[in-house]
């Protein structure tokens, strides 16, 4: 009894020190509190708290994210082969980050200055876009950006409502000429907040002012 006494208050105590050092759930902690009672700590019962997460353990892509994941490799293939062919790299460049296959429009490739309607010369690359989509489920999300020059005419007041037609507009066109689903689309605007550069000569301007196309990694979206 001496011993178990002892052991009793020993485990008292290192649930007090826990109590100190942190915020309890008070649903964990009457819990604990009634498996005392109970003598279930003690028994070797299963535990009577749940993990709220699971051990670390090493993540293994199952068969279906190593196949999405080859899916957007050989769409980036695809699309740099595109592009060099047809002489597009100065003015479009596709990548691979952790959210995805980014294609990254300047301005000049797809829009007039200060305007959002998608021009002529831009079709044929985004047909091969819409294309490429038509084959693979992923999400896309359009990003319109702008520089720092204030614009203030009768369609576009202001820098946000350009880039978001933008960003609409080639989101519209994607959509119309492949019959895609909508569901799969966002379309973001962002005004002059992201920019890639800073705004001090006519260069940066230019990186700045762009349409960002991300072809979403479904591991991406889990996160």
């Amino acid at each position: 009894m001496v011993t178990f006494s002892d052991l009793i208050t020993l485990i008292l105590v290192f649930f007090i020190l826990l109590f100190s050092m942190s915020q309890i759930d008070i649903v964990k902690f009457r819990t604990i509190a009634d498996s005392f009672q109970q003598r279930q700590i003690l028994e070797f019962y299963p535990s009577v708290i749940p993990f709220d997460q699971p051990s670390a353990e090493p993540e293994v892509k199952s068969g279906e994210g190593r196949e999405a994941e080859q899916d957007l490799n050989s769409l980036l293939a695809d699309i740099q082969s595109y592009l060099n062919e047809n002489k597009l790299t100065d003015v479009v460049v596709a990548t691979r980050s952790e959210r995805g296959v980014v294609l990254v429009l300047q301005e000049q490739a797809l829009f007039a200055s200060g305007e959002a309607t998608v021009l002529p010369d831009a079709y044929p690359f985004l047909d091969k876009v819409g294309v490429l989509l038509s084959e693979i489920p992923n999400f896309v999300k359009v990003e319109g950006h702008t520089d720092n020059r204030p614009i203030n005419t009768y369609r576009f007041p202001s820098n946000w409502e350009l880039s978001s037609a933008r960003a609409s507009s080639v989101v519209r066109y994607l959509i119309t000429t492949e019959d895609l689903d909508p569901k799969r689309f966002i379309a973001v605007g962002y005004g002059d907040t992201r920019p890639v550069a800073p705004n001090d000569k006519v260069e940066n301007l230019q990186k700045n002012r762009r349409v960002e196309v991300i072809i979403t990694d479904p591991a991406y979206e889990e996160q």
